[in-house]
């Protein structure tokens, strides 16, 4: 099997996972937007997250001579290391149910803020937890300062959600009466440049669209997205949110315990699960939540969303690539993640969850987050970005190196 054996491998590791793990979330934000039911969505998803897992521990996992000590993925399957394949299953269970909840999030606060939040608090606890595991190889003079870096982050993300939020109820405040009434009337938003390209929310070409940020195009949004927020309470988007990053807090710790074997519950001889077997347990459990869970949402939807059916689902091809290919780059990701970890201690990994910075580029490119915010709301997500960028830069410097 090939491993990552020096730390500028593992810091290419996490660059790139990096960005696959900020772009995925985008993916499936557009086609939420577009209309397209979450659970749909989700269930493409999981196909392609576990089809990345197979293909890596196939490749990767089979390269080089398999040893008494360092066996390849075929043949460390048939080993008895039950124990370590438990931790990592429970690890993909986590991380399932919070990619899951934020899908929903994700309609609530945006992909911006959501990520800030998810990650922040996946950093803070998961990292504490990996320092220990990992017998404190990274450096904790510098870690520990990144973290604190992150906790800043979720501050200024807070008041980024908050400003925006103002100027967002600010300018529906002066919207049109037809708006109150239930009803979009978009030519007083029509004042200026108008969106002609290709819509990549709607994925269609028009000439009336409302610019971007406007109180016509929270109204459009609202009327076109799958998940509707207008009217309910934000506390259920915030308790979904600190769902999903206690979940996410957990998954790396318990990945970790799995191919360290740290509480030393394998057999006397048995090898350490290799980062790819882990990995393809990892996914299989993911990939087992995610079917089993969704399918219950297609019959018992949640938030209110319509009911479906197996039968739509099969028929539903619309975005149906954008959906798999989420699922790709997630399942990648993970796994640049991982493999960077094993390298380089999985306190340092947690690096990537600054995916925010690509989240909150994608959400300003594609979605027109923060578009005709006040100035206030632009310094605070200015600051919020450069937080995240000294915070990344720390964590990785800590990195060290596993004997």
């Amino acid at each position: 099997m090939y491993l990552v054996e020096s730390k500028g491998g593992a810091i290419f590791c996490m660059f790139l996972a990096l960005f696959f793990l900020g772009t995925w979330p985008a993916l499936l934000t557009l086609l939420e937007r577009r209309g397209r039911l979450p659970q749909h969505t989700y269930l493409d998803y999981s196909i392609t997250n576990l089809l990345a897992a197979v293909i890596i521990a196939f490749t990767f996992g089979q390269i080089g001579k398999s040893t008494i000590d360092g066996p390849n993925f075929l043949d460390q399957l048939a080993q008895d290391n039950w124990p370590s394949v438990v931790f990592a299953m429970a690890g993909g269970v986590v991380l399932s149910l919070g990619n899951l909840s934020t899908q929903y999030a994700w309609a609530f606060f945006g992909l911006s803020v959501t990520e800030v939040i998810t990650s922040s608090i996946a950093v803070v606890i998961g990292t504490a937890l990996n320092y220990f595991l990992d017998d404190k190889i990274n450096k904790a003079e510098i870690l520990f300062p990144g973290v604190g870096c992150f906790l800043v982050a979720v501050c200024l993300g807070s008041a980024v959600h908050s400003s925006n939020t103002s100027d967002n109820k600010a300018k529906l405040s002066n919207f049109s009466s037809d708006y109150k009434d239930g009803t979009l009337q978009t030519s007083k938003e029509i004042n200026g440049d108008q969106v002609n390209s290709m819509d990549l929310e709607g994925g269609t070409s028009s000439g009336d669209k409302v610019k971007a940020g406007t109180a016509g195009f929270l109204v459009e949004l609202e009327e076109k997205r799958a998940i509707k927020v207008f009217g309910k309470s934000t506390f259920i988007g915030l308790a979904i949110t600190f769902f999903a990053g206690a979940c996410f807090s957990l998954f790396s710790p318990a990945f970790n315990l799995a191919t360290n074997d740290q509480w030393h519950t394998l057999k006397k001889g048995v090898p350490h699960l290799n980062v790819y077997t882990a990995f393809f347990h990892f996914s299989v459990s993911c990939f087992l939540i995610g079917i089993i869970l969704n399918i219950t949402f297609l019959y018992h939807p949640v938030l209110n969303l319509p009911k479906s059916s197996m039968k739509a689902y099969l028929v539903d091809w619309n975005g149906r690539g954008w959906a798999l290919l989420a699922g790709l780059l997630c399942g990648f990701g993970n796994g640049l993640q991982f493999m960077g970890g094993q390298a380089a201690g999985y306190a340092a990994a947690d690096a990537v969850q600054a995916l925010p910075l690509v989240s909150t580029f994608w959400g300003i490119i594609l979605f027109g987050e923060y578009r005709k915010s006040s100035r206030r709301t632009y310094i605070l997500l200015g600051s919020m970005l450069f937080m995240f960028i000294v915070a990344i830069g720390v964590l990785m410097a800590s990195a060290g190196h596993r004997k």
